[in-house]
């Protein structure tokens, strides 16, 4: 995905939740070789991995009918 393919995305979430993605954002930076890492980012890989659980409970469901 190039930089031209990104969209702003404007959400609205509790103090709670922001403060967990803080959390997970400084985990990904100690834990990862890269540079900065960024929020964008880290969502982007978390919706990612969500995703591709979603799609693997989805054929097992199939699967059963």
């Amino acid at each position: 995905m190039g930089t031209n393919d990104r969209i702003q995305l404007n959400v609205r979430v509790d103090k709670e939740t922001a403060r967990q993605l803080d959390e997970i954002v400084e985990y990904y930076q100690k834990n990862t070789k890269i540079g900065r890492v960024y929020k964008g980012d880290v969502l982007t890989d978390i919706i990612k991995k969500s995703h591709e659980l979603m799609l693997k409970q989805i054929a097992i469901q199939n699967r059963k009918y």
